[in-house]
């Protein structure tokens, strides 16, 4: 494949990971059909997921691709919206069906008024702690590699924030939720939590992630899509605007871009989304990418409303943080 054909692979995919895959086993798969592509090694796109999903879990994978890669940040500020089943009176080590699960020998059935109490408590910011069979970093190493050795590890609590929880089924001892939260969320530690706070124990049976920002299930391609000979992996990649809904955006025009994408600061007028900056301006190099503490982080468009670059705006001026090729 030829360098233009290259610069073309730049972009998200919605991957819908089945139960029993790790997200590095979707990673490594593209990787994987990517490499006939690009026989020299340095010319590989990088591949990397945004937000891992336990082999027990289903859902939304997005996988950026090339510069897609860089906007991993911006996907985990997204909120996420997931399903989840938990059986009440049970318990094991995980907090999930991947160890041993334990019948409690006289369990209490919560009401579902007790359910919905319980939810509304559990909504907000709220103080989580993550299970020890989790990825979470201690001292530098996965807790779940403790956890599986047998060793004691005391996991810190941790702020979450849950915008809403939807209970959608209760049948005991069953109880199935629609989560919607932000990133760092433990859906196994919510269900757990809920069940404590009825008197009772629960493990989570099934999950799946729904949404993430603006990539739905509905819309997710099945790992084994991406070998088909009917379309080309660029059929499937998305823009890399969609990853960062949440910034004002600023269209520049082509020479404008081309000064900020070389490292140039450029000076704007304070445009809205859509209003081009079409006014040729001195532009001065930038000293540093530290952002001043008032500054506001914009996505950049060019006038075909691609994604260029991110830019901290501060007095009128737009400060590269990072540019995108044209794609």
């Amino acid at each position: 494949m030829d360098s233009d054909a290259a610069a073309a692979l730049h972009g998200l995919l919605n991957i819908a990971k089945p139960v029993g895959m790790t997200s590095r086993d979707v990673v490594n798969q593209i990787v994987r059909l990517l490499r006939p592509r690009f026989p020299k090694p340095a010319r590989l796109p990088k591949v990397g997921h945004a937000g891992t999903l336990d082999p027990l879990a289903s859902g939304v994978l997005v996988i950026g691709v090339g510069a897609g890669v860089r906007l991993v940040p911006y996907l985990h500020r997204l909120d996420k919206v997931y399903r989840a089943t938990f059986r009440l009176g049970r318990s094991s080590v995980s907090g999930d069906l991947e160890m041993p699960l334990e019948q409690e020998p006289d369990p209490i059935r919560p009401t579902r008024q007790q359910i919905d109490a319980a939810v509304i408590g559990l909504t907000g910011m709220i103080t989580q702690i993550p299970p020890a069979h989790s990825a979470i970093k201690i001292g530098g190493r996965k807790a779940y590699r403790f956890a599986h050795k047998g060793q004691a590890v005391e996991v810190p609590p941790r702020v979450v924030r849950v915008d809403e929880i939807q209970v959608v089924r209760y049948e005991y001892p069953d109880v199935e939720l629609i989560i919607r939260c932000g990133t760092g969320t433990y859906i196994r530690t919510l269900g757990m939590d809920l069940a404590k706070a009825c008197g009772t124990t629960a493990v989570m049976t099934a999950l799946s992630r729904t949404r993430i920002g603006g990539f739905h299930l509905a819309d997710a391609v099945a790992p084994e899509q991406l070998h088909a000979e009917t379309y080309p992996l660029e059929a499937f990649l998305q823009p890399l605007s969609i990853a960062v809904p949440d910034l004002v955006q600023v269209s520049l025009d082509d020479e404008s871009l081309e000064r900020l994408c070389h490292g140039l600061r450029i000076e704007t007028e304070g445009q809205t989304a859509g209003e081009s900056e079409t006014e040729t301006r001195p532009a001065t190099e930038v000293a540093s990418e530290t952002a001043a503490p008032d500054a506001v982080e914009v996505a950049v468009l060019d006038l075909r409303g691609r994604l260029r670059a991110i830019a901290h705006r501060h007095d009128g001026r737009l400060h590269p943080k990072r540019v995108f090729p044209a794609c």
